[in-house]
Formats: structure tokens, sequence, C-alpha cells
């Protein structure tokens, strides 16, 4: 599959900023999606906080952004991504590993996110790996009828055989298991059953508005403590908020507040905290890689 490689797309190789963040201890990224509301829109206090969000996401000085899908509302344009995301989230740009929402594609073909993310993702059909301090990174297309995903899962296969590692993550807009509003997808359980093959650690979605942290799961939704995938549901970037709708398998953690995922991976280990706007730690936790 040409244009997924794990090359950096803007040099053609390894970023003086990735060689950089590989002789550390530990990497700080910060996750988080459901991000900019339209340009215009009134900021209240139950929508369009992207640029509070923006603010806590700098002051942390991150390392990496990996942002989880449908990062400008609501069509994706990038007119819209200019006058918005990049008035707030845009100065992380340089440093932000993206994936595709579903409203991203509300613009033909997914247009204004890979324009603007231009120089920062391989281009459609939009998964690609990335490296980070020992872990290995896959950045995921979970938009299924607007891609074509059983290539997408041999690629998966294929790079996770072929680039081994103690820690892993995969990153998508859809999540396999939520108590939120949308609540979980099942097609993403061909990509977990991929992963926890693989003994990857953690997958991170967004698309239900609020922050959620799971147990160890299998791709079937079992606790499994010592081999299963902690999951991470962080997609209340500033857009709007959700209520919980249900619970979920193995749900441990249910915030419905703006904030951002902060991850510190380690060669052998992460931690997490999930932080209010104003850097209030809402939930926080560690584990070692599996």
């Amino acid at each position: 599959m040409t244009g997924c490689g794990s090359s950096d797309p803007t040099t053609g190789g390894t970023s003086p900023e990735r060689a950089q963040v590989a002789a550390t201890s530990s990497a700080k990224v910060v996750a988080v999606g459901d991000i900019a509301c339209p340009p215009g829109w009134r900021v209240t206090r139950k929508q369009c906080r992207h640029r509070k969000t923006a603010k806590a996401a700098i002051a942390l000085s991150p390392n990496r952004v990996i942002a989880l899908g449908d990062l400008q509302y609501q069509k994706g344009r990038f007119r819209a991504f200019k006058r918005s995301y990049g008035k707030s989230w845009g100065r992380l740009r340089p440093i932000t590993d993206p994936v595709p929402g579903n409203h991203e594609y509300y613009t033909r073909g997914a247009r204004g996110y890979y324009r603007y993310f231009r120089n920062r993702q391989p281009g459609p059909p939009g998964w690609y790996r990335r490296e980070l301090n020992g872990w290995q990174l896959y950045l995921l297309n979970s938009n299924c009828k607007k891609v074509d995903c059983r290539a997408q899962k041999a690629w998966l296969r294929a790079e996770m055989a072929a680039n081994p590692a103690t820690c892993s993550l995969i990153a998508m807009h859809a999540p396999r298991f939520s108590s939120g509003q949308h609540g979980g997808t099942k097609r993403m359980q061909g990509f977990w059953r991929i992963a926890y093959e693989h003994h990857t650690d953690i997958a991170l979605a967004g698309h239900d508005h609020n922050y959620e942290r799971f147990a160890p799961l299998s791709p079937a939704g079992a606790i499994e403590p010592t081999r299963g995938i902690q999951g991470f549901v962080s997609g209340a970037g500033g857009k709007s908020l959700y209520p919980r709708k249900s619970t979920a398998p193995g749900s441990q953690r249910f915030i419905a507040k703006f904030g951002i995922l902060e991850l510190t991976l380690r060669p052998d280990s992460y931690s997490w905290r999930f932080l209010g706007p104003r850097l209030g730690v809402r939930d926080s936790g560690s584990a070692s890689c599996r």
C-alpha cells in the first residue's frame, strides 16, 4: 500500500523531532478528538471550548499530539480548518499525527483534512505508522464505508509483524467500546483482534464527546489484566459533550467534561492523566507494557 509507510512525510525520513524524542527516557503525548466548532459559532460553557483545550495542550509542551478525528466541524472544509482549528490547535500542527473522523468525510474524500495536514500524514487512504521513544504508533482510518478496511487490516497485520516492539498503540476515530452516545463500534473488532495478537497495549479513539478509560480488554470485551488492550475514549476536545448512555464492558472511568488525555510513554510502561482546561487532574494511573 503506497503512501502509508513509517517515514516522515515532511522529510522523507526520520525527523529531527522524532530522533530527539527517541533518545529520552519518556515522551509526552496529548491525545484528543472532536475538537473545533465551525468558524463563528458562539462559545458557551457547553460548546466550542477548543481554544481552552488547545491552550492547555500547549502549556504541557508535548512531544506529540495524536488528533483523534472530527477535528473540524461540521464538514471538515479546508477554509474552516484554517479559521477555527488552525487558530486554536494549529500551533501544534508541526507535532500532530492526525486520524480522520466521520465529519472530515462530510467534505468529499476528506479533502480539507488531507490538505490541512498534508505535511503530517501521507494522504489517502489515511493510515500510517509512526515511532516514538521505542513505541510503535499505528494511526488508522475507521471510516470503513469510505476506505478499503480489508486492505487496511492486511497492512496493519504486516506492519505489526515487521515492527515488533515492547510497547505499541493503535489510534482511530471510532472506538471499539464506549459508554457514550454513539457507543462501541463492532467493525473495529477486526483491528483490535490484530492488535491483540501482537500484544498491543493501548487503543485510542474519540467519536463520543467525553472521556472514558477501560480495563484491559480482549477484542470481544472480556477483562484480561495481563493480556488485554487498554482503551481510552478522548473526545472531549471542545466541540460539545455527551452524557453516558449505557455502561460498556470494562468501563472504569467516565467523565463528561472538556479536557485532554496526556500519555507519558516510556520504553516499557506508560502513564496517563485526563486534564481539564486548567490542567486539573480528573483521572490518572500507570501500567506496564504487555
